[in-house]
């Protein structure tokens, strides 16, 4: 079955035409030809069935046939913020492999140490979208401008809350410590991890430090271990 990311349909109406890229891609790149069956993701949970009717290019038309809300609803909430990479394909291999294994939300965290402090999010947004149609998922995680830490801790819908770094510090294991079915927040620090007045300050907002096994890892091994950690504790 082939998927199409369709973000601005409306529920309930008896056809869809899909955008001039779209179009393109399932006539010049899958050719496929009217009569063919599609799938629709509009990224908010909503699974469209559907026919296409006119195989055009720039404006293929789709009949819906079905609508399943909630398709692959999980039973928790995972929002990892991470400090970009200096070499933006691992924070971008990050992206995609998160989005295939589960999460919901992406912040980019700014930090004292950081060597990449700007980050053009249109590229990573492609790479979140072509994942969700990979892996045939309809939610669409949610992608935050970069932000410095600071700012990004006044947030007060962050739910439970965990630091990955490397101080000498006593940490705790995430299958200690998160409760299943509920929301997660973990911050992943940048190449020179965070910094002692970073962790500080995260403490103090309520966030708990956690380590992620005895070797020290790249940032985005490090965020893509605790995604998987999450969905492995959530999985029943």
């Amino acid at each position: 079955m082939h998927f199409f990311y369709t973000p601005d349909i409306v529920p309930n109406k008896a056809e869809y035409t899909l955008s001039e890229e779209e179009s393109k891609h399932c006539t010049r790149v899958l050719r496929l030809k009217e009569g063919d069956e599609v799938s629709l993701i509009d990224g908010k949970g909503h699974l469209y069935k559907g026919l296409l009717q006119e195989a055009h290019p720039k404006r293929a038309r789709i009949k819906i046939l079905s609508i399943l809300p909630e398709f692959g609803k999980r039973n928790h909430y995972l929002h990892i913020a991470i400090a970009p990479t200096k070499n933006i394909d691992r924070l971008e291999w990050f992206l995609e492999k998160a989005t295939e294994i589960g999460i919901d939300e992406i912040s980019l965290l700014i930090c004292e140490h950081s060597e990449r402090r700007e980050v053009k999010t249109e590229r990573l947004q492609k790479v979140i979208t072509a994942a969700v149609k990979q892996s045939l998922t309809a939610y669409h995680p949610k992608l935050n401008e970069a932000t410095k830490l600071n700012e990004f801790l006044k947030r007060t819908d962050l739910g439970q809350g965990f630091i990955a770094h490397c101080l000498d510090q006593e940490k705790e294991y995430l299958t200690d410590v998160v409760v299943p079915n509920s929301n997660v927040c973990i911050l992943i620090g940048p190449e020179g991890d965070f910094s002692l007045n970073e962790v500080d300050l995260s403490l103090a907002q309520g966030f708990r430090p956690i380590s992620l096994g005895n070797t020290r890892l790249r940032t985005e091994t490090a965020a893509l271990y605790a995604c998987f950690e999450i969905n492995v504790l959530n999985r029943n």
